[in-house]
């Protein structure tokens, strides 16, 4: 636990001969998640070759042959729902513990089943048919009894059997081929329809009935594929907010509405009013782009090489791994778009190595979490959030990404002080140089930076985002020659099949949540929850930011980062916008909230994945990972007080409260951890508590205090403590 140097004679040439040559390893290793299939021969030809297809359909539709719009959206989450359905299973797998396989029976009965969704299926050829022959509308006889009831009959047979049914884990469970019928019959029938003048009647009662029959069982299919990918959180709201667009008009209140029939609701929910919305407008381009940008950079191994670099540039620090977590999960999570996928993938190295220099379980599971947590708001690319925020808000992208610039770097600077003081406090050590690798030889393969540099080179010199995550995901390719891990032709399928892999949880999340929106929409809901923050506004504004706040987080507990944003950005930020706050602010406040709800408790998704490495409690873990991510609360009402946080104002304003904002928050942390040049008594803490808040503020006056406030804190700390380098240091001060 000491950091005093090592003086043999010789000792540091011996450290660089033992140095390892990279010390991360599998950080770009596909995640195989419990309840995914493992095929074998012919079928894993099969499905890889399925999932190269579907990313290679976007690749070609965004940037060689576009597609029609509501055609390619619908053909993206049907063919999510495929791969979807064929990858992973409703229950256990058989074989594993005590679980047998199901008995026969049980599957001929799922056989059976392909009858009535192939019958649905030969339909939409028939009526086809019967369109391409001139009639303008198919009979509703044969849409709803042809059509429509053997659909529905299939699909909800299906998703209830497959709850039960248990197959080994490398074969087609028979319930899960029939939902991969289901998601065809819909689709088509879908494209089929959308294609006439028919579609104008959407929202109607002079909208076809198929349209609602196809639609319902869409939704079915696309809340059953979340369950499995996302867990139960997302399905539960989403059910919840499917049963308020019939049990509406009786509720009292604010929350009573006129109502809306089966038909007219359903033929609209799957249109661009819902489902086919701005989720999935964004799903469908941005970010299944760059999944499959993430994807050439796993197979290129370029993840273990920011790993690795992390590890060379900030080992040695105090309490090293732990100041490597931040810098490799802000890397890895703002291209990856999932807090707790990123904890899982980086935690597993960073966890066990801050564990090994000292850190409690419990406080190295929650700086995993909450700095992955960070990589969702951290640009250029933050997650996927930032393109759900443009495409909603019609903000250019690269503005976006440019106000977020301070807040993020206020964020990280947060955990690394927290990070940095408690390491002081317990008198951690860094790793040693021969337990890392050698930056001088990493900084040798710099270049693989390129594919990440070049795209924001790209995005600011005016270039689409699709044709900048192109240029960004040809040149990781082109990159790779030049490094170990070259990609050939096999390796490029390899990626493009990792990416059609890892798009469909994001896919069903963002179809989930357009589900969402479109009641929000149609229902009106979201337009009286405006009203209700108008009237808290109207006895304080503050008032309405932290009811705000609370639903932003409340809805986002349990939900993927895309989601649970998605659904504030439809009840909260208009109801911001209507008191006042510009709608960049609005936008920027709930987006920070969705994205902190994966460290709050009592649901926190990235707490909980870190807790499952670090072997910690899950509940202490998230409300450590709560208080070292404490700034992400704060930020946001920053925005608000001091909007020049977001670049919005004259260069002086911005400089200004970005640097008192940057000393606020490291009061900020000094007070949570107790220590700032070495302990800090109760009294104090108060105070630096009143100076952050000061600055943190970010009036001129508030400002002044704070920084005075800040200098005499920081003077009484260098004259009793110095340094403050350990304990003992400050105890003997």
């Amino acid at each position: 636990m000491s950091n005093s140097p090592d003086t043999r004679p010789g000792a540091s040439e011996e450290a660089i001969d033992q140095a390892p040559e990279t010390i991360a390893a599998g950080v770009d290793e596909e995640i195989v998640e419990s309840n995914r299939r493992l095929y074998v021969g012919w079928q894993w030809l099969l499905f890889a070759a399925l999932a190269i297809a579907y990313s290679s359909f976007h690749l070609i539709s965004l940037n060689v042959y576009p597609m029609e719009t509501w055609s390619f959206r619908i053909v993206h989450i049907a063919g999510a729902l495929i791969l979807g359905f064929a990858l992973y299973t409703g229950t256990r797998f058989a074989g594993e513990g005590s679980v047998k396989q199901s008995p026969a029976w049980l599957g001929w009965i799922s056989y059976a089943l392909l009858i009535p969704a192939g019958y649905a299926l030969f339909q939409v050829f028939r009526m086809q048919q019967i369109i391409s022959g001139g009639t303008m509308r198919v009979d509703p006889a044969i849409e709803a009894w042809h059509y429509g009831y053997p659909l529905i009959f299939a699909t909800s047979a299906a998703i209830l059997l497959s709850w039960g049914y248990r197959q080994v884990r490398a074969k087609l469970s028979p319930p899960d081929l029939v939902l991969m019928v289901s998601a065809l019959a819909v689709a088509g029938y879908l494209i089929l329809i959308y294609g006439t003048p028919l579609r104008a009647s959407t929202g109607t009662s002079f909208a076809p009935i198929g349209i609602s029959y196809a639609a319902l069982a869409g939704s079915l299919l696309i809340l059953e594929l979340t369950r499995r990918v996302a867990g139960m959180a997302l399905v539960v709201i989403s059910a919840i907010f499917l049963l308020y667009v019939f049990a509406g008009p009786y509720l009292p209140g604010f929350l009573g509405y006129p109502g809306l029939s089966f038909n007219r609701f359903f033929s609209q929910v799957y249109t661009d009013a819902g489902i086919l919305g701005p989720t999935t407008a964004v799903s469908s381009t941005y970010i299944i782009l760059f999944i499959i940008f993430a994807a050439f950079l796993q197979a290129s191994k370029v993840g273990d090489y920011f790993v690795n670099f992390a590890f060379a540039a900030a080992g040695r620090a105090r309490g090293g791994p732990a100041k490597v977590s931040i810098f490799a999960s802000g890397l890895m999570g703002m291209i990856n778009g999932t807090s707790a996928g990123n904890v899982v993938s980086t935690g597993s190295l960073t966890i066990p190595l801050m564990k090994k220099v000292g850190y409690p379980a419990k406080s190295a599971g929650a700086i995993e979490a909450a700095a992955s947590t960070g990589g969702q708001i951290m640009p250029p690319i933050m997650g996927a959030g930032a393109f759900i925020m443009a495409e909603i808000t019609g903000i250019p992208y690269t503005d976006i990404a440019v106000a977020a610039l301070i807040p993020a770097i206020l964020y990280f600077l947060s955990v690394y002080c927290m990070v940095d003081f408690e390491a002081a406090r317990k008198g951690m050590r860094g790793m040693r140089k021969d337990e890392i690798p050698l930056f001088s030889k990493l900084v040798k393969q710099v270049y693989l930076f390129a594919p990440i540099i070049i795209l924001i080179a790209a995005l600011f010199m005016g270039y689409s985002v699709i044709r900048a995550g192109t240029l960004a995901t040809a040149s990781a390719a082109v990159v790779s020659w030049f490094s170990p891990n070259k990609m050939g032709i096999a390796s490029i399928l390899r990626a493009l099949q990792l990416a059609g892999t890892m798009a469909i949880q994001i896919i069903a999340v963002c179809a989930c949540a357009g589900l969402i929106v479109g009641v929000i929409s149609l229902t009106g809901v979201g337009a009286r929850f405006s009203s209700l923050l108008l009237g808290l506004a109207g006895v304080s504004q503050l008032l309405a930011l932290i009811f705000a706040m609370c639903i932003s987080i409340l809805l986002g507990m349990g939900m993927p980062t895309t989601a649970a944003y998605a659904v504030a950005a439809s009840v909260v930020a208009p109801g911001l916008i209507n008191i006042g706050i510009q709608p960049l602010v609005a936008h920027f406040f709930v987006f920070y909230f969705a994205v902190v709800s994966a460290i709050t408790p009592p649901v926190a998704l990235a707490s909980y994945a870190a807790a499952g490495i670090s072997g910690a409690n899950a509940m202490g873990t998230s409300v450590a990972s709560f208080k070292i991510g404490l700034a992400a609360f704060i930020v946001p009402f920053m925005f608000f007080y001091s909007p020049a946080m977001l670049m919005e104002g004259s260069w002086p304003q911005i400089l200004r409260v970005g640097v008192t904002a940057t000393l606020g928050i490291v009061l900020l942390s000094g007070t949570v951890q107790a220590w700032f040049f070495g302990p800090v008594k109760a009294w104090q803490r108060l105070v630096m508590l009143v100076g952050a808040i000061f600055m943190i503020y970010g009036g001129i006056y508030t400002d002044v205090a704070g920084l005075a406030i800040g200098a005499a804190l920081f003077l009484m700390q260098r004259k009793l403590h110095g340094g403050g380098s350990s304990p003992s240091t400050a105890a003997s001060g």
